[in-house]
């Protein structure tokens, strides 16, 4: 088997306070989780490092290091172009059980265009532990991607559903993207 090719990525984060970005992160990196809410002040940076075999891809040795951004759009307009510059891709986050969550995924991802361009972007729809509390259904989801020609998927940082699919898919596009553009 020929030696992986490598790969060193930047991916943000984006979503309001409280959606479960930091607990994604943590899930991911780490495999723990947290029931207290800790503010995240300013950006978090963390690093992973994934093996990926997209379909009709070779397989890459990823680098990952995942920046969490703090959820205040005062703080997103204001230093947006230090946190977002050289970003690969974006999780954009919402929480099931707040719908305005999902509305202002637009205005995050647009942020993060305005500064480095379109990049791959996917939904992540973090708390589907608490099902019983859904502000919102698919089809809200759908629509809300639509916009972004997005994938999406439903993620617990609690249960650890869908974490691990959330950020390989990221990596993914990512791969697929720089397989057009050229590294």
């Amino acid at each position: 088997m020929p030696e992986p090719r490598r790969m060193k990525v930047k991916i943000c984060l984006v979503g309001e306070h409280a959606v479960g970005k930091t607990s994604l992160i943590r899930r991911y990196v780490l495999n723990e989780y947290d029931d207290r809410y800790i503010v995240t002040l300013g950006a978090k940076v963390s690093k992973k490092e994934i093996l990926l075999e997209p379909k009709g891809e070779d397989v890459v040795q990823m680098d990952m290091t995942i920046w969490d951004i703090m959820g205040s759009k005062g703080f997103r307009e204001l230093l947006r172009e230090a946190y977002f510059h050289g970003a690969q891709g974006i999780l954009a986050v919402a929480d099931f059980t707040r719908y305005d969550t999902l509305e202002d995924l637009d205005s995050w991802v647009e942020s993060v265009f305005r500064t480095v361009g379109e990049i791959p972007v996917a939904f992540a729809i973090n708390k589907v532990d608490l099902k019983d509390q859904a502000a919102f259904g698919e089809e809200q989801v759908k629509q809300a991607t639509e916009a972004f020609s997005a994938p999406y998927l439903f993620s617990s940082a609690k249960t650890g559903e869908g974490v691990d699919a959330a950020f390989q898919l990221l990596g993914e596009l990512v791969i697929k993207a720089s397989a057009r553009h050229g590294p």
